[in-house]
């Protein structure tokens, strides 16, 4: 959840805040917002909007061309919803009528980055609702004893993946049915094209929107003002000295703010660029200021004696950039892709040039951490450049992307050679020293460049990248264009995310899917990644129903040889007399199954109408056996107890662990509820959920036994035992 007054939003450009209780307005005598410096509409309808006045819409929709200043508007707002924050406000000096009443402040969850199922799961915390499913969280915000406020800012910046259209999503998926809501009062910051279908989602007068560009929200008096704050910082220097003249720092204001046509970024960065390059500037002379953001771009750089070509070329990285920002390694890099030609001598000298229009920022995930610190030295990233807090680089408003990618002869070309180059960058196409942007973004380029379902063939890629950035931009390709690969790791991207799980845990996770789908190539190549994968899942069977699984063996392996796996010799003359097996529990009339009368059980156990039917499968490879279950040998408990494993389960989830010294050798998560597990004396887990049964062989060695510290009998955890096979349920 964002909080009210962090500090400016995202396009504030870091203007000065308008000094407290200066520079009252001309027509009310009230002092203008310390934060917004004006836009007085638009406030007061707001302020309505918190303190439900009659007649005031239950839904607003707050909207506006980039650079408006939307995003500082909301900021400001929440300033005086925030009840801590008020108290540094001076609340007696501004209109009465923006200010709202003392009310706990209302639920933020700031867009910024996540899906539409991430913010409503956020949303869902804030108000601790018991909700299990997305959409029953609606009904529970219905059921609500009284009204509560929720303010989304940021929309047209959700999603980890800018191509994946995330925030047309959030506005039809999370916004219309929140919106649609009674019980919920909702301020939406969302871009204009979305504005529209949202407001008319709902009965006439219930949403209002507020179009920050449209006449009756514009505020010039307050762009004025902007302006005017911003420049008293420049008139301390020599070179505009005759700014220290109120008229002329007015006069200079008024000039801005009427050439920028109501836009706070327009005339931000023409504050920017005269700080940066002072000399030679004529502020009697409208024609050195700009119009718009592409105006902006160019001024500065024929001011600076650059060509705009360049200084557009040196921004394009960052204009294409994910997530939070750009390496700074990576900036002179792609530059030359999209230039064509080597720009590292231009990016060397092009700092002065590029720094109105970018802003640093620390990426602070440490996810993962000290696998992305190992993953980064040897991908020789310099330290500090890294996984876990580096610097990176991002444009200061998100108008200054689209103006520069608009501005480019073919977007889709230039972003093609930002992926190519990316992907050339990765040391020997080993994921595991690849940069982490490149790890976690290369899927977003290509996605953006028409290329990711060449990349959907890569289970290195798979294990290594961000699940959340990843499978968000493989959900936006089209299924048919996805392939078999890609649609396993669609299907197993979920539980991914949700166990946030580590690069070993995900190719683990991804192995034994692919051996369900029938993909094993994949999951071998999973295996020689390098990665020490706690399991190599041998086999998997789909089958529906499957009540438990039990280890075991069967006599007589020449009776019950099934056939040779693809790449075996076939020879059966080898194996051992008592072949391993596992036992799987399944509904009467499965293909394959033998039902067991009641009387043959071993301990006598009946399932209902008088039988049990089982699927007996050869436990070290594919294949089922056409044995008799009755004559399954299940291991003694005195085996069990000698057997260096042991196995605890929940509904989704189960722990191997070694017997002496307590130390978990497996863990594994499941997105269906398990049925059944065993595992035998040898390390073969075997698992059943909903999809079928799988067996997985342990491969983390089982150390050595310790000294315990505590009594056995109170460190060990509960062995589970096999679960409702042929003698019965001992969970």
């Amino acid at each position: 959840m964002s909080a009210a007054g962090e500090g400016p939003g995202e396009g504030t450009g870091g203007v000065p805040d308008a000094p407290a209780g200066e520079g009252h307005t001309d027509t009310a005598g009230y002092a203008p917002h310390p934060f917004i410096g004006g836009r007085t509409a638009a406030l007061r309808a707001l302020a309505a909007w918190r303190m439900r006045w009659p007649g005031a819409p239950r839904v607003i929709v707050l909207t506006g061309s980039p650079g408006s200043g939307r995003s500082r508007l909301v900021t400001g707002f929440l300033m005086l919803c925030d009840p801590e924050y008020r108290k540094r406000l001076p609340l007696d000096d501004l209109d009465p009528a923006t200010v709202p009443p003392d009310l706990p402040a209302p639920a933020v969850p700031s867009a910024d980055g996540l899906t539409a199922a991430q913010l409503l799961w956020v949303l869902a915390d804030h108000f601790e609702l018991g909700a299990r499913r997305t959409e029953d969280i609606f009904g529970e915000l219905a059921a609500l004893d009284e009204p509560v406020a929720v303010v989304v800012p940021d929309v047209d910046k959700a999603g980890p993946v800018r191509a994946a259209g995330e925030p047309a999503r959030l506005v039809r998926d999370v916004l219309m049915p929140l919106a649609a809501t009674e019980t919920v009062h909702l301020l939406a910051e969302v871009p204009r094209e979305l504005a529209v279908e949202l407001a008319g989602s709902l009965p006439h007068g219930q949403a209002q929107i507020i179009d920050l560009d449209a006449p009756q929200w514009a505020d010039p008096e307050g762009l004025v003002l902007h302006a005017e704050t911003a420049l008293d910082v420049a008139s301390g220097m020599p070179q505009l000295a005759h700014l220290a003249d109120p008229a002329a720092l007015r006069a200079l204001a008024e000039a801005m703010a009427r050439r920028a046509g109501g836009s706070r970024l327009t005339v931000q960065l023409a504050v920017q660029s005269l700080l940066m390059q002072p000399e030679g500037f004529d502020p009697k002379d409208e024609s050195q200021l700009p119009a718009d953001v592409g105006e902006a771009l160019d001024l500065h750089a024929r001011r600076l004696g650059a060509d705009p070509q360049t200084l557009r070329l040196l921004l394009a990285p960052l204009a294409f950039a994910e997530g939070r920002g750009l390496p700074v390694h990576l900036m002179s890099m792609l530059a030359s892709a999209v230039a064509g030609r080597d720009m590292s001598q231009e990016f060397a000298d092009g700092m002065l040039l590029v720094a109105p229009f970018i802003e640093p920022v620390e990426d602070a995930d440490d996810a993962d951490e000290g696998e992305d610190a190992r993953q980064d030295a040897e991908a020789g990233v310099p330290e500090g450049e890294g996984g876990g807090a580096r610097t990176l680089l991002r444009l200061v408003h998100h108008g200054i992307a689209a103006e520069i990618r608009a501005g480019l002869p073919d977007a889709r070309a230039a972003q093609t050679e930002i992926a190519m180059s990316l992907l050339e960058a990765v040391p020997d196409q080993d994921w595991s020293r690849a940069d982490p942007y490149i790890r976690d973004h290369l899927a977003a380029h290509t996605l953006d460049a028409g290329l990711l379902p060449r990349l959907m063939t890569d289970p290195g890629l798979f294990a290594h990248a961000d699940p959340v950035s990843l499978r968000a931009a493989i959900e936006a390709v089209p299924l048919d264009q996805v392939g078999p690969p890609g649609r396993t790791y669609l299907r197993t991207a979920p539980l991914l995310t949700r166990s946030q799980a580590s690069a070993v845990m995900r190719a683990a996770l991804l192995e034994t899917a692919f051996v369900e789908d029938g993909l094993t190539p994949y999951a071998e190549a999973l295996h020689g990644l390098g990665l020490p994968l706690p399991w190599r899942t041998l086999w998997s069977v789909p089958v529906a129903g499957v009540q438990g699984v039990t280890v075991g063996s069967v006599p007589g392996a020449d009776d019950a040889s099934p056939a040779p796996a693809e790449g075996q010799d076939g020879d059966t003359a080898a194996l051992p007399a008592a072949r391993p097996v596992a036992a799987v529990l399944v509904p009467e009339g499965t293909p394959g199954a033998r039902t067991v009368a009641p009387a043959e059980a071993a301990d006598g156990t009946a399932a209902p109408d008088g039988g049990m039917a089982f699927l007996v499968h050869d436990l070290l490879r594919p294949g089922t056996l056409d044995a008799d279950p009755a004559q399954v040998l299940r291991p003694s408990e005195a085996e069990r107890a000698a057997a260096p494993y042991g196995l605890s389960r929940g509904a989704d989830h189960l722990r191997v662990w070694a017997r002496e010294s307590q130390e978990v050798l497996a863990a594994l998560v499941t997105d269906t509820p398990l049925t059944g597990a065993d595992i035998s004396p040898d390390g073969i887990l075997v698992v059943a959920d909903a999809r079928g049964v799988t067996a997985r062989q342990i491969l983390v060695p089982v150390p050595a036994a310790v000294t315990p510290t505590v009594p056995a009998q109170v460190a060990r955890t509960t062995d589970d035992d096999a679960s409702t096979g042929l003698e019965g349920d001992h969970a």
